[in-house]
C-alpha cells in the first residue's frame, strides 16, 4: 500500500480543512478518522484522503501519486491562514483480521478492516480488490480519476465521504445540486462479467458507447455505466457483462 502522510498543523488546521474538503471536520474527534475528498471549483475529483487527528494536528493520509498535487493545491488555498504543511515518512498499515492496539476501523465500509498510522506491519493477505469489487468501492487512480469523475456519481455519499449539512468547501455547489437530482443517470456500479478486459476498456451496448470497465475479480466488477444505454448485450473488449447482476438490485 503506496500512501503518504499529508500533517497539517497550527492553531487553524481544522478550521483551514473545513473549508476545502467535503467531510465536516467538527465530526473528527468523536470519529476518530473521517474519510473525504478535495474537488475542484468545478466540483471534480481531485484525491480522496482519510483524516486522522494526532494530538493538535490533522493527518491527511491519501494515495501516493496523488500526494504532491494534492500538497500543491492544498498550499495555493492557505493564503494567511496559520496551518503548515508538511508531508511526511509516516508508515500507515490496514488489514482485516483482528485489529492491532491504536488500529482504527476504515469509515468506508465493515468489510475494509482497519488502518494503523506510525507502524509498518507485514501485508495479511487481504484481496482487496475483491473486498473492493464486492462492496462497490473506488480506488483513487483506477475508477477515481482526478479531473474526471463526480463523487457522488462514484458514491462517495454513500461511503461516508460527504457532509451534505456542513456548508461551504470548495466545489459543494456542484455537489449539491447534483445532490438534488431525482436519480443518476450515470455511475459506478457492479457488473457480472465473463472474461476478461483491461481497466479503462469501453464497454459497448451493441455499437454504443455505454461506459467504462474497471476492476475484476470473481466473475464480477466495477464499471462506470450510462445506466440509460446499459441495456441488452454489453461487452468490454473480449469480456462480455451483464447488469444488472442477478439477483442484486440495479
Amino acid at each position: 500500500m503506496d500512501r503518504v502522510i499529508i500533517r497539517v498543523s497550527g492553531n487553524e488546521a481544522a478550521k483551514f480543512l473545513q473549508g476545502l474538503v467535503t467531510a465536516d471536520l467538527r465530526k473528527l474527534e468523536g470519529a476518530g478518522i473521517l474519510y473525504a475528498a478535495m474537488l475542484t471549483p468545478q466540483g471534480k475529483y481531485q484525491a480522496d484522503f482519510f483524516l486522522v487527528p494526532d494530538g493538535a494536528d490533522i493527518l491527511v493520509d491519501v494515495a501516493a501519486p496523488l500526494a504532491g498535487d494534492l500538497l500543491k493545491r492544498m498550499t495555493l488555498y492557505k493564503l494567511r491562514a496559520a496551518v503548515t504543511l508538511e508531508s511526511t515518512d509516516m508508515p500507515v498499515s490496514r488489514g482485516t483480521g483482528p485489529a492491532p492496539d491504536g488500529a482504527l476501523p476504515d469509515p468506508r465500509h465493515p468489510e475494509l478492516g482497519w488502518r494503523l498510522y506510525g507502524a509498518a506491519l507485514p501485508d495479511d493477505g487481504t484481496d482487496w480488490d475483491a473486498l473492493r469489487v464486492a462492496h462497490c468501492i473506488p480506488e483513487s487512480g483506477v475508477e477515481l480519476i482526478p479531473g474526471e469523475a463526480l463523487i457522488l456519481e462514484y458514491g462517495l455519499d454513500r461511503l461516508g465521504g460527504v457532509d451534505f449539512r456542513k456548508g461551504c468547501y470548495v466545489g459543494q455547489e456542484v455537489t449539491a445540486r447534483m445532490q438534488h437530482k431525482t436519480e443518476l443517470r450515470k455511475g459506478l456500479t457492479t457488473v457480472a462479467i465473463a472474461g476478461s478486459a483491461p481497466a479503462g476498456t469501453p464497454i459497448l451496448a451493441g455499437e454504443r458507447d455505454a461506459g467504462v470497465l474497471y476492476t475484476q475479480s470473481g466473475g464480477q466488477a466495477l464499471a462506470y455505466l450510462r445506466f440509460n444505454r446499459a441495456q441488452g448485450d454489453l461487452s468490454a473488449g473480449n469480456a462480455t457483462l451483464t447488469w444488472p447482476v442477478p439477483g442484486q438490485a440495479a
